[in-house]
């Protein structure tokens, strides 16, 4: 979370253990007092008979115990009293804001000064932030004298990388740089998404008169990316009134440029979120460990150490583990949560024991039906709802409806369990009819042993498909198939931005 954010967002959720404080603070002035009585009589004594019977340092200790237990006490009620700054992370929300890449297709990106050249080192930036964003939604928008829309709005950054491969000067309908035509149809874009989003532009230069109408609408983040060799600057850049990073040779740009696009999304998530906050108070217990190390110095013992040692022995011993060192400060569930922040959901649902995380690491992981068989398991409406969503996503729209079902039955006011259930139904009706209107009972060879659909509603007509004997009964690769297309992303983009330009020129009609 950016740092000013969570400053502003800073609070404690049981701000009662603070009145504790002053008390305290009491207790401890007193106590120095009291210590402080000795040496105050010693200094009555003349000073050649205060330094015969003074042993050792003559002066008064700054530090004495009564100090740590002070500041230990003082720990444990911040820690008691729950700071937080942020809330606890949705596994149904995207925790990434969802952003718009507008990259700048021009001649002049076709300079070397960036080795290979500036649009391959876009390029390349482009493909680094989709791999540090994994799973979170990005669209693609192309520009020179017009704008384009390349890739609407998805999850998957395989989709974009063919299409991003194939965008060259040569494909765009006309020549220019209108970054105000790209920033205002990415703007439109974002503007259809449930939650705050950003644009980024990639570009080398920007025309000085339009510096100043480059602005980010409201709730949307907007930043630059300067595609240009370090020293060198651009008038129209340098005039932005928004944050522009320059290129840099490691990630650290495309991790800003990150940090810099989330905060909007970041935001709107801590302050209209219905997750709970996220109780930071275990952090005091660090800090407080350390300090109870300085009570096993000769002298710093406190009366009350016996305590301490009883409590030791009564505890119940935990089972013995040997797996690691992280093991000895982490619970599987914490070394869970720890992989699901750092996106590593693989990890994550390996380490999890609750199932409900187990579950929601498996979806994001893209292990819908292990999901699905995990939520199943537990008979709560959150977990039948989650069901759903993972049959869903896993396409198994008969499965979803009947989880979403049971979601009802179990809390009929669930939230959002009705509306999914009435899609999902939708969902289902169009594929069987258009199922149905597709089949003509007549087989097809198109490289499978055999295909059959799922036909529970008895819908259209039976269809088995069985592979052409010529092709030996094969399927197909991705390369194999894709060898097999006669026209690349570039040409394909080039006839669409050119009716796209005609369209917008009244041209040809919509």
């Amino acid at each position: 979370m950016n740092l000013s954010l969570a400053i502003e967002m800073f609070h404690f959720l049981r701000p009662l253990w603070l009145l504790l404080l002053p008390l305290i603070a009491i207790a401890w002035w007193m106590a120095r007092r009291q210590n402080r009585k000795p040496a105050q009589l010693l200094d009555r004594i003349a000073p050649h008979l205060h330094k015969a019977l003074t042993v050792g340092d003559s002066g008064h200790r700054r530090i004495e115990p009564i100090d740590g237990v002070a500041l230990l006490l003082a720990l444990a009620c911040l820690g008691a009293a729950g700071p937080t700054w942020s809330r606890v992370p949705d596994p149904f929300v995207a925790q990434t804001a969802p952003i718009v890449i507008a990259l700048k297709v021009t001649p002049s990106m076709e300079t070397d000064d960036l080795a290979p050249s500036r649009l391959e080192r876009a390029k390349q930036k482009i493909r680094d932030l989709l791999d540090l964003r994994a799973g979170a939604r990005t669209a693609l928008v192309a520009y020179a004298g017009s704008a384009h829309a390349v890739v609407p709005m998805t999850e998957d950054a395989n989709v974009i990388h063919p299409y991003l491969d194939g965008l060259a000067p040569d494909v765009m309908p006309s020549e220019g740089a209108d970054a105000l035509a790209a920033i205002a149809l990415a703007q439109s874009i974002i503007a259809k998404e449930p939650t705050p989003g950003g644009i980024l532009l990639v570009a080398d230069a920007l025309d000085r008169t339009e510096a100043g109408s480059v602005i980010g609408a409201e709730g949307t983040s907007l930043a630059v990316l300067s595609m240009l060799p370090t020293g060198t600057n651009d008038p129209g850049l340098d005039a932005v009134d928004i944050p522009v990073i320059e290129a840099s040779v490691d990630d650290s740009d495309v991790r800003q440029i990150d940090r810099q696009l989330n905060a909007a999304y970041q935001r709107a998530l801590t302050e209209s979120g219905n997750q709970p906050w996220d109780d930071r108070g275990w952090m005091m217990a660090w800090p407080a460990m350390l300090l109870a190390l300085l009570w096993f110095r000769r002298g710093w013992t406190m009366r009350w150490a016996h305590l301490w040692l009883a409590a030791f022995v009564l505890a119940p011993v935990p089972e013995a583990r040997a797996d690691g060192i992280t093991d000895w400060f982490f619970t599987p569930d914490q070394q869970g949560r720890l992989a699901y922040d750092r996106k590593d959901y693989e990890q994550a649902a390996e380490l999890f024991q609750d199932p409900m995380w187990r579950g929601w690491a498996l979806m994001r992981d893209g292990q819908y039906d292990e999901a699905a068989t995990v939520f199943h398991r537990v008979e709560t409406p959150d977990a039948s709802f989650a069901e759903g969503l993972a049959h869903i996503r896993n396409r198994a729209y008969r499965d979803g409806i009947k989880a979403y079902e049971t979601t009802l039955e179990r809390d009929p006011d669930y939230p959002g369990a009705a509306e999914n259930l009435a899609l999902a139904r939708e969902i289902l009706d169009y594929v069987e009819s258009a199922r149905e209107q597709s089949d003509t009972g007549e087989d097809r060879g198109i490289g499978a042993d055999e295909v059959a659909f799922d036909n529970e509603d008895n819908r259209g007509a039976d269809t088995e498909i069985e592979a052409d004997e010529a092709s030996g009964g094969e399927l197909l690769t991705t390369d194999q198939w894709m060898n097999t297309v006669d026209t690349n992303t570039g040409d394909f983009l080039r006839q669409r931005f050119a009716i796209e330009a005609a369209q917008q020129a009244g041209e040809v009609p919509q």
